[in-house]
Parts: C-alpha cells; structure tokens; sequence
C-alpha cells in the first residue's frame, strides 16, 4: 500500500508540474510578480488536501475553513486528471496542425465545465428502484421495503447540510428497513462530532431499524471511535455478527477487510438457518463466488467502489471489481453494489452517480397449519 501510494503522489505531483509549466507558457510575457503570484496560487491549491489530511483531527481550524479546504484541495484531484488529459490531447493536435493555439485556454475551459457538470450531478442522487424475489418466506408478511445506502463519508465532504437533505430523501421512501454499508464516516470523527450529525442520524426511520457495517473508512477515522459515535445514535453497527429481525429476515453483518481477524463469509453463513432469508452486508464487494458458494445468502448489498466517482476512472474499478456497480443475479443469490450515497473527496460525478438503493422485496405467503 505505501508503494502505490507513494507512486500515485509522484503522478500527482508530475501531473501538477505539467499544468503549471504550461500554465507559465500560455501567460507568455508578464511581470516576474504576476508569475510568482500565480504560482503561489497554483502551488497552495494543489497541496491543499495534503495540509487538510495531515489537519484532519485538528480543532483549530472552523469547520467552514476546513471544508473550504477540503473541497478545493480534494477537487484539485480531479481537475489535475482532466488537465492533463485535454492539455495532452491539445499537444497532439499542435503536432499535426502547427498553427494551432489557445490549447490552455481550451484545456482550463472544457475541464471548468466538466467539473460544474459534475458538481450539479452530485448534488442530486439517483433513486435506483429494484424489485428482489426471495424465495424463501418470511414469518409475517410477503413484502418488505428496504432502502440501502453506503458510502456517506460524514464530515468535511458531506457537512451537516447535506446530511440534513439526505436523510429528508431517506425518510420520504418510509422504509421498513434501512441498511448502511459501510464508509459512513470519512476520515475523522471530529467534524462530524463537532457538527452534532448524529442528531441528524438520529431523525432516521424505519420501523425495523438502521444497521450498518464498517468500512475501510471507519479504521481510517479510528474503528473504536467511529464505534463510540455511532453507539450514541440509533444506528446499530454488526461487525461479524448476525441479527435476526422478529419477521424472520436474518442480517449478516461482516466486518471489512481491514480486520484480518475477521470471519469468513463461510463461517457467517453456517450460523444462519438457510430456511429463512438472509441479507449480508460487507461493504468492499471481493469473493462474490464463495458467497454464492454458501447457498446461504439471498441478498448481498456492498459499496465501496464508487463505480470509480468519475470517468475515466470507471473502467479501472471495472477491471478491478468483479461486480464495480449495479445488480446481478448469480444461482440463488441478489448482489448489487451502489456507487455510493455520497462520496469520498472531489465534489463531482462525471459518468457516475451518486444513488440510494431501494429493494422492493417479496417472498412467498407464510402457509400457516
């Protein structure tokens, strides 16, 4: 992990010099104050996130400058890709057509409107709709409405606001069920604690309650932390562990991935009664085979991916998920993978979206003798 890390900050940093050496062309002959200027702006917005990441527990900086911080320093993430991208082909067309000028120009002017675009897509998620067949039935009842969201990064990405809206959207669908698949914090505890979300968590309703799973930003905020906050609302967190609601639905929660001590998806299914459904949340979506494998899981809900939150990076979560969005069917067993409610660091959806799930579920009449 440090390697790829540490090669994707070089690539960051080179991508950064490209643009700004090309920043310095297109100025052409200006005062040496005007290029210093330019490159101090340039500089403090492209080391913006790293100041933020290194600040992320900090108190001493308002919420307000912070988040200020963090969009635009997590946004320079993608405004680097797309620059790049355009400045390069911009090169490629000067090469076969010497005459051509103004490639920054067009360059800053198509990404500009990628990432307004993108902006105005986040804002407003998607309602994905999906009627689930279970055929195994429950005690009480043959329908069931459960709305699953993951991936809510709380905090300097998602603010109060924002959370304010979301869970208005949540509540309009009068779920009997709400899941949540992991990644509800982002990278610290503090900003939400500071913004008193979970007051806002705690305005969520189902009749059946709000159960979640870790994700890999809940050890990055600190797992125990993340646990204590979210012990403070309704919102009950399974990790390795299974509930069995009284209608007959068992959920499996699984611990995420950064847990290496965490049980195994067979070791889960062999503690549930493959009589009755079962819902299994993990929230990074590997070893899809040995799930279905188990004969045990009817319905597996899971994040994480973000569907790659812009193209082009859309097709490297393609290649690196075996299921990277959407809903598929394989034996017995439903899995659908969300892009995410929300959505970790730059504020766009290019090619994406940003979504909440709702499984419209049936399962056959409860003969009674």
């Amino acid at each position: 992990m440090p390697v790829v890390f540490i090669a994707l900050l070089v690539s960051y940093l080179l991508g950064n010099l490209y643009i700004f050496v090309r920043g310095l062309q297109a100025l052409g002959q200006i005062s040496l104050v005007f290029k210093w200027g330019y490159g101090l702006i340039y500089w403090m917005g492209a080391l913006m996130l790293l100041v933020v990441f290194a600040l992320r527990s900090s108190r001493h900086i308002p919420f307000s400058v912070g988040q200020v911080m963090f969009h635009i320093g997590s946004g320079w993430l993608v405004f680097t890709l797309y620059m790049v991208i355009f400045l390069a082909v911009t090169n490629l067309v000067k090469i076969f057509c010497s005459s051509f000028q103004y490639g920054f120009a067009i360059s800053l002017l198509l990404t500009s409107g990628l990432l307004i675009y993108g902006y105005i897509r986040y804002q407003h998620p998607e309602r994905q709709v999906l009627d689930i067949r279970i055929d195994k039935p429950l005690t009480d009842r043959d329908r069931l409405k459960i709305v699953a969201i993951s991936d809510w990064h709380l905090g300097l990405g998602t603010g109060l606001e924002k959370l304010k809206k979301d869970v208005d959207r949540i509540n309009a669908e009068k779920p009997d069920l709400i899941l949540i698949g992991g990644d509800l914090i982002d990278n610290s505890v503090i900003p939400v604690i500071d913004q008193k979300m979970d007051r806002e968590l705690n305005r969520l309703r189902a009749p059946m309650g709000i159960y979640m799973v870790p994700g890999n930003h809940e050890y990055i905020s600190g797992i125990e932390a993340c646990a204590g906050l979210i012990g403070k609302t309704q919102i009950k967190l399974l990790r390795d562990s299974i509930v069995t609601l009284p209608c007959g639905l068992q959920l499996i929660g699984r611990d995420d991935r950064q847990n290496r001590n965490r049980l195994s998806v067979r070791d889960l299914a062999g503690l549930v009664d493959k009589s009755r459904p079962s819902v299994l949340i993990d929230h990074q979506p590997y070893g899809l085979d040995e799930v279905e494998a188990t004969g045990a899981v009817d319905l597996q809900f899971s994040g994480h991916t973000h569907d790659g939150q812009v193209f082009p990076l859309s097709l490297l979560t393609g290649y690196l998920f075996d299921i990277s969005y959407g809903y598929e069917k394989r034996g017995s067993t439903n899995f659908y993978v969300s892009s995410g409610f929300a959505l970790w660091g730059p504020p766009f959806r290019i090619g994406t979206c940003s979504e909440m799930a709702v499984f419209e579920c049936s399962f056959p009449k409860n003969k009674k003798i």
